[in-house]
């Protein structure tokens, strides 16, 4: 990494607020024209026949999902419901043509399926008697997340000189919801460069010319420069330190630039080809060509920063996240705290693995847009396996309880 001077900054608060309302305009206008052009593709929901909802709630097997029982989901429904009673009940969730959804509804379906699991086994004809279902239609892409262990140190070293950043003390944000309800759920970062609003810094800069020196808590040292960066995607993860002590990792925020995807690089580019694209096959070729490293890892603008936790790994909703039950979704499709059942085919060795299951929206992710859903496969290498090479259309259900079914409609 390159020392650059760091950039003295002042500001005013008066000429800082107006310059975010300036840029906050700036947006509308060229919103309004990008809406002209495009419109975004609304959800599709489709209520499942009487039929069409048993016949899927019969190839449900918590065993698919590792659980002894549906009893098993009692602790991740709770842990949804904990986070939904810190919103307001009548709060919309989800407007659409075909569904509108408060947060009472959310409750209320975890409420009732806390109540019925006790009873699953011996009667599992519950599910379809006492749900109702919405399919999202033209089904969903499936990928997967993990929790990866990488070798780390609390100081810097020869061997351990890859940093992992707290979030900078620059860093500034604005939800944007506060100028306009079109943009409900998303925020601003900036960073103040010489009095003025400027975006914050790049993959680039943060690591290619060490931007952050002074700027931002340095965590701890990572051994591997593709480890860090593969924690960054995750999310989340576990730091061995040379002690072999445990310490867990997770996300504290990123710096507000749109992520690329390295497998789509590598494929335009001619390096790799479609066929076979996966994590580890990704890390397998940079480790063979480090001296592509910089040029392929910077064409990432997107940057995450972390803080040191006792326990993990937590999801967007601030809730311990549970292998196979709990999903990353775009929040303008399905939103955090909903009650899933979801049918998708896990990657094997030979055939492959059916998992048929029910599942909670606990998650977000900054590469999960629309129908595109993203499953946490758990910890460790099996699950870096699975998580590193799921890419599979699957179905994705919204379960209701039928007691919400007439405010619903």
């Amino acid at each position: 990494m390159w020392d650059v001077p760091k950039a003295k900054m002042t500001m005013n608060n008066c000429v800082v607020q107006w310059l975010l309302v300036l840029v906050i305009l700036g947006l509308a206008v060229c919103c309004c024209i990008g809406c002209a052009r495009k419109e975004p593709v609304p959800p599709c929901f489709s209520l499942l026949s009487g039929r069409e909802k048993e016949a899927f709630f019969e190839e449900m097997d918590p065993a698919s999902q590792g659980l002894d029982s549906w009893r098993d989901l009692a602790k991740p429904l709770q842990r949804s419901l904990n986070a939904l009673r810190f919103k307001e009940k009548d709060q919309r969730v989800l407007d659409t043509p075909q569904l509108r959804l408060t947060v009472r509804d959310l409750r209320e379906s975890i409420r009732h399926m806390l109540h019925i699991l006790p009873e699953l086994k011996a009667d599992p004809g519950l599910l379809a008697r006492e749900f109702a279902c919405y399919e999202l239609h033209p089904g969903s892409l499936f990928t997967g997340y993990y929790q990866p262990r990488i070798a780390a140190s609390l100081e810097q070293t020869s061997e351990y000189s890859y940093p992992l950043y707290a979030l900078p003390e620059d860093l500034q944000s604005i939800d944007l919801s506060r100028f306009h309800p079109r943009w409900e759920g998303q925020r601003l970062i900036y960073r103040i460069q010489d009095g003025k609003i400027a975006p914050y810094h790049t993959r680039a800069a943060i690591d290619g010319q060490n931007v952050l020196e002074g700027k931002a808590k340095t965590l701890a040292w990572a051994r591997d420069v593709l480890d860090v960066f593969f924690l960054q995607v995750q999310g989340s993860g576990q730091l061995e330190l040379r002690n072999k002590e445990i310490v867990h990792i997770g996300y504290a925020g990123k710096n507000g630039h749109e992520y690329v995807s390295l497998g789509r690089v590598l494929v335009e580019r001619g390096h790799m080809n479609h066929e076979g694209l996966s994590m580890q096959s990704i890390r397998a070729f940079l480790d063979q060509h480090p001296e592509l490293l910089p040029e392929i890892l910077f064409t990432n603008p997107s940057y995450v920063f972390f803080r040191l936790r006792s326990d993990g790994p937590y999801g967007a909703m601030g809730q311990i996240l549970t292998p196979m039950v709990s999903l990353a979704t775009d929040p303008k499709m399905v939103p955090l705290g909903a009650l899933l059942a979801f049918e998708v085919d896990l990657p094997g060795e030979e055939s492959g693995t059916r998992l048929t299951g029910l599942g909670l929206a606990q998650d977000v992710g900054g590469a999960i847009k629309g129908r595109h859903v993203d499953l946490y496969c758990g910890s460790g290498p099996q699950a870096g396996q699975i998580a590193g090479r799921l890419k599979s259309q699957g179905r994705l259900v919204l379960v209701l309880s039928k007691s919400v079914l007439d405010a619903v409609n």
